[in-house]
């Protein structure tokens, strides 16, 4: 049974969205700048560390970055919500709101609109995850069908199966509640997630010799789960929506179910924020701060953060997983970026640095950002994807210096910038629901105009009036169904 596209909260571009569906006409064919090198991106936020930070891209950089523009699409099914694409070896995968895992050519098809992809996967109901690969697999997690809420890890081939479509070679059993946006991590053997019905699942990477495999072990925390695990060593760590950050050991405990090794006291509900570890120090976003804790934990059993983030209090809230890069931490606040020195500010609360501001119509950042090549990119629920520079401005509020529109008003993608391209996850609602999802690439263009909104972009929201409320909030659903909801205000 098909899920309709909810927006519960009322809140729609209204008639800006029916202006930007419109594509322009498009530009002359330029050459394409070419990577120096081939890098893979093969889990949400880069690698075990989830800093969401590439250092390897130098082909995209903070001067040329204003000259990006569309270069081609893949056609998906539904709408891609949360999922991130991930790219090895030249293949690019996501998964869409209609379950399906897809694998197309990072490379395109030499066409605007890709509609052939490498290889699919068979109906998995909803996948709102970023896969992960890893030794010739990819891992993403799943419900088990309209019908049942229960979690799957799914596990295919990296190179297919030979035919357009490809059952999972095995699934791991994740409880009775889904896996949502928590996107498995493999490491030494073992692949983690998190699931809705409030627990850490640990499965043996090369499965269990059956179609269906349970759990090495699991860890309970005292909410539901849709952070990422993030590795740091001996410790698996995630977020969990009952305010806290757990730390268990990765080896498990030797039992079935095993307890944290330690907890950190966040406050506020995780949601989708994923810890990212930089130079000894995890942070981690909710709904109203991001916080830094030891990666070591504080010696006991409940640790308090380093420090909080926090903008005007409570008032504020902020959105996906921060990003650390050369001493700073960047994460959604509202419908603008914060940025944060990642050392804190001597006390326990501290104000971001600047604000990363987009221009035009106004709505919640829910994209957790990438920052490569000098370069801090995230996606915005008015249809944009946004770029600005990582080299303060000297004011709070710093302007973008590069964005893009799409046909789809939702942007939680998280951006991957890799060899020279910018992938992103998302929608044009000029197709058909079952044909509108999309993967967005965009690339550097050599001699083409420095605005990418004269390259075949739709148009701008200038001089449209977006109705709305300003500040979002977030609401509980059931694991078996998703919600799409934006956030959108006039400024």
């Amino acid at each position: 049974m098909r899920r309709a596209r909810t927006m519960p909260l009322g809140i729609t571009l209204a008639a800006a969205l029916a202006t930007a569906a419109v594509l322009a006409a498009p530009a002359p064919a330029l050459p394409v700048a070419q990577p120096v090198a081939n890098v893979n991106w093969p889990q949400f936020r880069f690698d075990d560390r989830h800093t969401g930070f590439n250092p390897n891209e130098a082909t995209i950089t903070r001067k040329n970055a204003p000259r990006l523009s569309l270069e081609w699409q893949a056609q998906l099914g539904d709408i891609v919500f949360s999922s991130s694409p991930t790219l090895v070896n030249g293949v690019v995968y996501i998964g869409s709101t209609d379950g399906t895992l897809w694998a197309y050519p990072a490379s395109g098809c030499g066409q605007d609109l890709c509609t052939t992809p490498l290889w699919r996967s068979t109906n998995l109901a909803q996948i709102l995850d970023t896969p992960t690969v890893a030794g010739g697999k990819v891992y993403v997690g799943s419900q088990t069908s309209f019908d049942s809420a229960a979690g799957k890890l799914d596990v295919f081939r990296a190179k297919g199966c030979g035919k357009a479509i490809c059952k999972p070679l095995w699934q791991g059993k994740a409880g009775s509640q889904s896996i949502l946006n928590s996107s498995p991590t493999v490491s030494n053997g073992v692949v983690y997630v998190g699931a809705f019905d409030h627990r850490l699942y640990a499965f043996d990477a090369n499965g269990c010799g059956s179609r269906k495999c349970a759990p090495l072990w699991t860890g309970l925390t005292g909410g539901t789960i849709e952070s990422t695990p993030t590795m740091d060593g001996d410790w698996v760590l995630v977020g969990s929506d009952d305010g806290k950050l757990y730390a268990f050991t990765a080896a498990g405990c030797g039992h079935k179910q095993c307890a944290p090794a330690w907890t950190g006291e966040i406050g506020f509900s995780v949601f989708e924020s994923t810890p990212a570890i930089a130079n000894g120090t995890i942070y981690i976003g909710s709904q109203h701060s991001v916080a830094a804790f030891p990666a070591a934990g504080c010696g006991q059993s409940d640790c308090q953060p380093l420090w909080q983030g926090q903008f005007q209090g409570e008032l504020n809230f902020f959105g996906g997983s921060p990003a650390v890069a050369g001493g700073r931490v960047y994460i959604g606040i509202e419908s603008e970026l914060g940025v944060f020195d990642a050392n804190g500010c001597g006390q326990s609360i501290c104000a971001p640095e600047q604000l990363d501001f987009g221009s035009g119509a106004q709505a919640s950042i829910g994209s957790s950002p990438t920052v490569a090549g000098g370069v801090v990119f995230a996606g915005r629920n008015t249809g944009e994807i946004l770029a600005w520079s990582t080299k303060p401005c000297g004011q709070f509020q710093c302007d973008q210096i590069w964005k893009a529109l799409i046909n789809e008003q939702i942007v939680s993608s998280s951006p991957t910038v890799v060899n020279g391209k910018v992938y992103i996850g998302s929608a044009d609602d000029s197709f058909p629901e079952d044909q509108s999802g999309r993967i967005y690439v965009y690339g550097l263009r050599i001699g083409g105009p420095p605005d990418s909104l004269r390259q075949g972009q739709p148009p701008s929201f200038v001089g449209t009036t977006v109705i709305g409320s300003s500040l979002p909030s977030r609401t509980t659903w059931s694991a078996s169904f998703f919600p799409i909801a934006s956030f959108v205000s006039t400024r």
